[in-house]
Order: structure tokens, then C-alpha cells, then sequence
């Protein structure tokens, strides 16, 4: 048998299963070598993700994220130090892009704030406002907010939270009213499905070329875009700080052992007839993780992209919590358990939309509760650390003399002596 630190993840499936697994992955989800053509249908090409688990499954779920923004948040405390202020009367705006129910974003805004106050004072108004997809869960969002003890607005009646509906790829606030952009784990989500994957549910363990070349033009367009709009809203001088999914250098996306569990435990719901092979097939997480080229690329050649310049980008492992947890305690259950948990949160309301009834099929809350199950019990056979690759990113908008500055500068250049 192949070694199977060197098997791609479809070779390790197809490898472990017995004969029936082995036959019917390859039926169902998988082409054959035979047909190499990427089938898709209108209603996959449509697909855009879901919100985060509501009822506060993403709060509950989310260790892992708050895990791994722990290391960007001195980033955006730092940016509040330092960042150039309105005048006086100016209600001071912090934008947070991709604030699912708001637990994880309670830490970075109240270290902001801090850093704030302590230059402000304790009446300049500060306007927090969250921002996710129309179907998030804004009622939860808002019950954090009023109930977390560890709320930023606890103590502090000069701060003011609202929340907009929108997708973050298109402008949402006006231009130049934003001091300081705050963006955790949401990125790596793209703004639509560009591609079915034949042979795998998240592209980067994909060996189709066509899928892989779609889902990375989709990647490069949407940071563009997102550049775009935080561009247009970001005051001179403000600053926007994203944490996102990354890629090593050697290209690894990680997650391999959560993968592992749920495209097996996926297969196991269409062998027991409990979903189709054509709602198996449709099946697909629409994330990327980006290299440091990557995320770079935009800036090139001159280092400055939509009036932005990047102050700081750096790819790091981030915290396995829950290895770390397993590694005290030992407990197997408890650690399929949580990688579970963190996948039910976060990727489990897309996979729904590909049900024959979309999110509502009355399937949904069994197709959570059994793939979550079957996730948690492979998952607990073999514990092993995960590999979480993250960035961290500090952009700026340039002031209208930076700019003055550095055109008479690329003019120079260009004109020689």
C-alpha cells in the first residue's frame, strides 16, 4: 500500500474504503478516468455561500477562529494607536467585514476601542458597524452584543453598534468614512461557487485542472474587489486588518484530517440513500486559502493597489486548540467532537444549499446532525494536530500627500536623467 503521508486525499478514500465505498465514491462523486469533463448544472454555478450556522452554532463553534485572530488583533490594536482622526465632532467608524454572530469579534473591536479612549477620551463617539450576508444570524449578533459579558459596549455609552446585510464585494458604507476595518476568517469565502469540483469538495485537494484554474481566478477577482470597496470606504490614513485562510509555501491548505472525515462521512450518507449521488456531487466548500504571492499580487509593481498600500502580510500556523486540549486530556471523543462542531458551524449551511430543497429541505437538520456524527466518529479514531495556515494583513490608505509624493516620484523615475 502506498505511503499514506503521500497520497493525495481522494487516494487515501478510495485506498481505506471497503470494496463498495471504493466502487461507489468513484460512481457518485468522482469521474472516472474515462470522463475527465467537469459536469455542472445551473443550479451549482448559482450557488453562493451560506451565512455561518445561526442560533448560535457559530458562536459556539468558532474556537478554532478566535484561536487563530488572537495573533492579528495586537495588529488592529496597533492600527488604533496610530491611526490619523477626524476632527473633534467626527464620530469615529470601525467596520467589522464578516462579523457572523459576533462572539469572535468582540476581543479585537474592545482592544481598539481601548487604544481610542485613551487618545479621545470617553465622549467622542465610536460607531461599530458589523457587517455579513442578509441571511446571517443579526438577532444573535445583537443578543452577543447586549448579553457577552465580554461585549465591547459594556461600560461605554459612547459606542454605537449596528449592522448591514450585504455581501462585503461591493461597497457598503460611504466613501472615506471608515478609521479602521477589522476582517476575520471570511475572505478565504468566495463570492459565489465558481465551478463544480468532480473529484473532491474543497479545490485544494482537487486534481481537476479545470476546477482548480476557476477557483483561482475567482480568488484573485474577489480580493480585488474586496480591495476595491474597503479602498472607497476607508478614510486617508485609515487602516483595514484581515486575518484570513492561507496557503504554506509549499502550497498546503491544511485541514487534511477534517477533510478526510467529512468527505467519507459524506459518502456514508449516499451509500445509506440518505442524500443522492447528484446532491453528493453538487457538494462543494467555496474557500481558498492564499499565498503571500497571492495576496500580494494586486500591489504589484509598485506596491500600492486602489489607494491601499500593505504595511504588513505574514503567513503563520495558526493555535490548534483542540489538539492542544486533546494532548492534556486526552480524549478522543471530545476532540472528533470539536473538529466536528468547527465544521458544522462554518461549512455544513453551504453544503446544505446543494439538498434537492436547498437550506430548507426537510432533510436539513438531520443531514447537520448525521454528518456531524459521522465527522466526530472518524475523527475520534485517529487524533492528529491539524496544520491551520493563516494570514495576517495590515493595509492602509494612502493620505492625498502620499499620493502627490509618490507620483512625483514614479514620474521621476520614468523621465530618467
Amino acid at each position: 500500500m502506498t505511503d499514506p503521508s503521500k497520497r493525495t486525499l481522494t487516494g487515501y478514500l478510495l485506498d481505506r474504503g471497503p470494496t463498495r465505498f471504493r466502487k461507489s465514491w468513484s460512481d457518485n462523486l468522482c469521474q472516472v478516468a474515462s470522463d475527465r469533463t467537469m459536469r455542472m448544472t445551473e443550479t451549482s454555478a448559482a450557488f453562493i455561500p451560506a451565512p455561518m450556522e445561526g442560533h448560535g452554532g457559530y458562536n459556539r463553534g468558532s474556537r478554532v477562529q478566535a484561536a487563530g485572530a488572537s495573533k492579528a488583533v495586537p495588529l488592529f490594536a496597533g492600527a488604533a494607536n496610530t491611526v490619523p482622526l477626524a476632527d473633534a465632532q467626527e464620530t469615529i467608524v470601525i467596520a467589522d467585514y464578516g462579523s457572523s454572530e459576533g462572539r469572535n469579534s468582540l476581543s479585537p473591536i474592545a482592544a481598539a476601542i481601548r487604544a481610542l479612549r485613551d487618545r479621545v477620551g470617553l465622549e467622542r463617539a465610536i460607531s461599530v458597524v458589523h457587517t455579513d450576508l442578509p441571511d446571517n444570524d443579526f438577532q444573535t449578533l445583537f443578543q452577543t452584543l447586549a448579553n457577552d459579558p465580554d461585549s465591547y459596549l459594556r461600560g461605554d455609552p459612547a459606542v454605537f453598534a449596528s449592522a448591514i446585510g450585504r455581501s462585503f464585494y461591493q461597497q457598503l458604507l460611504p466613501s472615506c468614512s471608515v478609521t479602521l476595518g477589522w476582517s476575520s476568517w471570511a475572505v478565504q469565502w468566495l463570492s459565489r461557487t465558481p465551478s463544480s469540483i468532480p473529484d473532491h469538495v474543497q479545490v485544494a485537494y482537487s486534481h481537476n485542472a479545470a476546477a482548480r484554474a476557476a477557483f483561482t481566478k475567482q480568488s484573485a477577482d474577489d480580493w480585488r474587489t474586496f480591495l476595491m470597496s474597503r479602498g472607497r470606504e476607508l478614510r486617508p490614513g485609515g487602516t483595514l486588518v484581515v486575518q484570513t485562510m492561507a496557503l504554506h509555501d509549499n502550497g498546503d491548505f491544511g485541514y487534511r484530517g477534517v477533510l478526510e472525515a467529512m468527505c467519507a462521512a459524506l459518502k456514508s450518507l449516499c451509500d445509506e440513500g440518505f442524500i443522492s449521488a447528484e446532491e453528493l456531487r453538487r457538494m462543494t466548500i467555496p474557500t481558498v486559502g492564499r499565498s503571500r504571492a497571492d495576496i500580494a499580487a494586486p500591489f504589484s509593481p509598485n506596491g500600492r493597489f486602489a489607494d491601499l498600500v500593505m504595511e504588513h502580510v505574514e503567513v503563520f500556523d495558526g493555535d490548534d486548540r483542540i489538539w492542544r486540549e486533546f494532548e492534556r486530556n486526552r480524549d478522543a471523543a471530545e476532540f472528533g467532537a470539536q473538529w466536528a462542531i468547527f465544521s458544522r458551524a462554518s461549512v455544513f449551511p453551504t453544503l446544505a444549499r446543494s439538498l434537492k430543497g436547498g437550506p430548507t429541505d426537510p432533510r436539513a437538520p438531520a443531514f447537520f446532525g448525521k454528518l456531524e456524527a459521522g465527522m466526530a466518529a472518524r475523527l475520534s479514531m485517529a487524533p492528529g494536530q491539524m496544520d491551520i495556515p493563516l494570514a495576517s494583513v495590515v493595509l492602509v490608505k494612502e493620505t492625498a500627500q502620499a499620493r502627490s509624493t509618490q507620483a512625483s516620484a514614479d514620474s521621476a523615475a520614468n523621465t530618467g536623467p
